[in-house]
């Protein structure tokens, strides 16, 4: 079954660009005007504010207006739902290797047994 939160798709749209994440970076370091935020990353400050948009809407950056200047900040979000589900599947993939690893040291003590090692 389909786990639907609406918060699951605003995090992931806004992880799945490579510039979100990097201000997600840059951000970790340190807050940062989103003046400063389209400097580093060679980009007008109409781009960024979209970007930073959508970093706010999925709860990972806040800003604060002081005056011209728009500060923003790592927000509240954690990812913490986001990362329980990543854990399930890691988890099955997990089982699934573990699983293939024994046929393969199976196959290899028959192979062993009956004389036809390679190695």
């Amino acid at each position: 079954m389909v786990q639907y939160l609406p918060s699951f798709d605003a995090s992931f749209s806004a992880l799945a660009d490579v510039t979100r994440r990097g201000v997600l970076e840059r951000l970790a370091r340190a807050d940062a005007s989103v003046s400063d935020l389209a400097e580093s990353f060679d980009m007008t400050l109409t781009g960024m504010k979209k970007h930073v948009d959508i970093l706010v809407r999925a709860g990972l950056v806040t800003t604060e207006k002081k005056g011209r200047v728009r500060t923003c900040r790592l927000g509240r979000s954690r990812l913490e739902a986001e990362l329980e589900w990543i854990e399930t599947y890691r988890r099955l993939w997990s089982a699934r290797f573990d699983a293939l690893d024994l046929v393969v040291e199976d196959l290899k003590r028959q192979e062993k047994d009956d004389g036809r090692d390679q190695t």
